[in-house]
């Protein structure tokens, strides 16, 4: 897939007008849509939905902002780097002191809508395609609103309520600008994201039908997965079982760590994550940054050394767990490709998850994003069970990701330490995942936990404010500009 996108950057100038690199344009209000014959062909078609897959890609859009609001924040990472680089932001994240004008939130907005912008392009000019074969015309839908979804979801769970932009926008039409203004509520999003998820399930292949680059590609097991976790976050408990049970062809991979290395990209247990292949020079293939920022810093490092693990999260994982090794570089310790971590290197732990031993100090690496993986569809079901009483039948979901990480059986029982121990799978199975932060408000753990978060920069922990932090502020700008239409979180 990734091999499209040379042409994809040219490509990209058809859809909006202005300077040479507004392939990043992040004003979603702004399109120009191309004429239909420059793209009228399969690989045409292709072309305009790999763009959508692309904006993964941006540094704004996952790699420094998004580790900021997803890992940093959380009891499970520290800012890291040195004590006087501030990371544009990483500073006042950690230390949940930010505002309605701290960058990272920008950029996750920003680039998400852009996103959101470039499936709605494509979504609107297949109509217009009459060369394009009908069954991939089909599929390629199918992937825009699932990427469409998914950029919801991340939306939805960080700032609440959003405006829902659902078509390319007329400009100096008033209905429109009022669309790109006006927040939805909760509800009225997640409705959204749901009927995008029913239609890619009904356009989707399953994954084994894919080979090749296209393995990076939505699938229609992708789809109930991401429906499932839309449900988890809404407590529709027994949707979350259904759409789990859905989720067939997978598997645990045995080899916990393999999944985080080239060979062990898009394995069995692999449902959807974000392709990289790397690069050494611009434009690169990879994540910006993504790996570099977070490889170990100072004396004998090689990288920024921000998003560091913390304290809790090592001493969370019990004796003989293999994700401890998996998750978290030490200070001093040798990679599996053999590399050393100098004892001077400035933080004592790093994030192992992010390290690549072909791209380990170049801005552009061949890491991947694991956003779904068949282990959260165990838990995911573990969980809803237990919620509906049926803690017996959570209780061997649990135990099959506690034996792959070589722990025994889980000693819960009943269903509120059930339900501890599966908060517990969670934050050990997926740290560094991108789920802690969202994992800790929508359980309701987040207070306590910021206030166990105790370290030498917060020996007192960190202070949540229930009421607040809960919720991402919405960028000032955007309200700014909204002429008062767009209104703020709670607290900001």
């Amino acid at each position: 897939m990734k091999r499209l996108y040379i042409s994809l950057f040219i490509l990209s100038g058809l859809f909006v007008s202005g300077c040479s690199d507004e392939f990043l344009e992040v004003d979603q209000t702004k399109n120009i849509p191309a004429d239909p014959a420059l793209v009228d062909s399969d690989a045409g078609a292709t072309s305009m939905v790999d763009a959508v897959y692309n904006i993964f890609l941006s540094w704004d859009m996952s790699s420094f902002a998004w580790n900021g609001v997803s890992s940093i924040m959380t009891d499970d990472a520290d800012k890291g780097s040195d004590p006087g680089d501030t990371g544009t932001d990483k500073d006042v994240l950690d230390a949940l002191t930010f505002n309605s004008s701290t960058p990272s939130f920008s950029s996750i907005w920003n680039y998400n809508y852009a996103g959101i912008n470039r499936a709605n392009q494509a979504l609107a000019m297949f109509p217009k395609l009459t060369q394009v074969s009908p069954a991939l015309k089909t599929r390629l839908e199918g992937e825009a609103k699932f990427l469409r979804a998914f950029m919801y979801f991340t939306l939805v769970k960080g700032y609440g309520g959003v405006p829902i932009v659902d078509r390319l926008p007329i400009p100096g039409n008033e209905e429109d600008r009022l669309m790109q203004l006006t927040r939805k509520t909760p509800a009225e999003v997640y409705a959204f994201i749901e009927k995008d998820l029913n239609d890619a399930i009904e356009a989707l292949p399953l994954k084994s039908s894919y080979s090749g680059t296209d393995v990076a590609r939505a699938s229609k097991g992708a789809a109930y997965a991401l429906l499932a976790k839309v449900n988890l976050y809404q407590k529709n408990w027994q949707k979350v079982i259904d759409n789990c049970n859905q989720v067939t062809g997978y598997s645990l991979v045995s080899d916990y760590s393999l999944q985080y290395k080239k060979e062990g990209e898009f394995g069995p247990e692999s449902i959807f994550e974000i392709n990289g292949i790397g690069g050494t020079s611009s434009p690169g293939y990879g994540i910006g940054n993504y790996t570099v920022s977070q490889a170990p810093r100072g004396a004998g490092g090689w990288g920024w050394g921000f998003n560091t693990p913390s304290q809790g999260l090592a001493d969370a994982y019990e004796a003989g767990d293999v994700r401890k090794a998996a998750t978290i570089i030490f200070r001093g310790s040798v990679l599996y490709d053999g590399r050393e971590v100098a004892s001077t290197v400035s933080n004592p732990m790093y994030n192992y998850k992010a390290y690549s031993s072909a791209f380990y100090n170049q801005e552009f690496t061949d890491v991947n994003l694991r956003y779904l993986r068949y282990a959260e569809v165990i838990l995911m079901k573990a969980e809803a069970l237990n919620e509906l009483g049926q803690t017996a039948e959570a209780i061997p979901l649990i135990n099959q990701i506690r034996h792959r990480a070589g722990l025994g059986d889980t000693p819960a029982t009943g269903q509120s330490d059930v339900r501890k121990a599966i908060y517990k799978e969670r934050r050990l199975e997926f740290a560094f995942e991108h789920d802690r932060w969202f994992d800790l408000v929508r359980t309701g753990q987040a207070e306590a936990a910021m206030k166990a978060d105790v370290s030498a920069t917060f020996p007192s922990g960190k202070t949540f404010i229930v009421g607040k932090h809960e919720l991402f502020p919405i960028p000032a700008l955007v309200v700014q500009q909204s002429g008062g239409v767009t209104t703020q979180n709670p607290g900001y």
